[in-house]
């Protein structure tokens, strides 16, 4: 049975948050899916290769491992033997993950680094194909969701305590957005898995939350 946890769910539902903290409590390790696709970006543009040549995209993926680990309760990036977490946020970055992660080759590439590092140690895994494809065999899987509103709410009071004008209306347009497009998509769609356990989290708070799944992850190791 795979030592691993994964957390499904629509974007704001809190996964990576309840990852972390799952993960904290567990001794797991939590696996930043969405760093690793940065850390190829980071790869390919070290490279100069073009973004939108997938062809040349296909031809340069192999050339990189990506991996993680944590040092003193810090999260590292590891490509090809480097620490390259200082160079993930980078908008140079972020412009080349975007254009690259939708190729199959290189969403083919880190689903087999992600399960290699399942294989290896205990881990917590979220995002939106997790249990589908990525751990199908993963000991627990959980379906993270919350009502469009309450995902929307969350967001708004957060980047009003940042201090940053927003409109309510425009978050919850985004956020019904992206729930169509991450469920409509042709390469691995965001959807519930057959044994997963789905958790509603619109009217619970983060300890709520953090306590339900470990109490599971506990359950489902006893």
């Amino acid at each position: 049975m795979s030592k691993a946890i994964a957390i499904d769910g629509p974007a704001g539902a809190g996964k990576s948050t309840i990852a972390k903290r799952v993960a904290k409590e567990l001794g797991a390790i939590y696996v930043d899916t969405g760093a690793m696709y940065r850390a190829m970006a980071v790869y390919f543009t070290r490279l100069g290769v073009d973004p939108d040549n997938e062809e040349a995209i296909n031809a340069a993926v192999d050339g990189a491992k990506v991996t993680i680990d944590y040092v003193n309760g810090e999260q590292q990036v590891i490509l090809n033997g480097e620490n390259v977490n200082a160079f993930l946020r980078t908008e140079e970055t972020g412009k080349m993950a975007s254009k690259t992660s939708k190729y199959a080759a290189v969403r083919t590439k880190l689903v087999d680094l992600q399960r290699e590092l399942a294989s290896e140690k205990p881990v917590i895994m979220d995002g939106r194909d997790i249990g589908t494809v990525v751990l199908p065999d993963a000991f627990l899987k959980i379906f993270l969701t919350a009502s469009v509103d309450a995902r929307a709410k969350r967001r708004f009071d957060e980047l009003t305590a940042k201090g940053e004008e927003c409109d309510y209306e425009a978050i919850k347009k985004d956020i019904a957005d992206r729930d169509y497009q991450d469920s409509h998509r042709e390469v691995s769609p965001l959807k519930q898995a057959e044994d997963a356990v789905l958790l509603d989290t619109s009217n619970m708070n983060i300890d709520e939350v953090t306590d339900a799944v470990i109490k599971m992850a506990k359950e489902h190791l006893a």
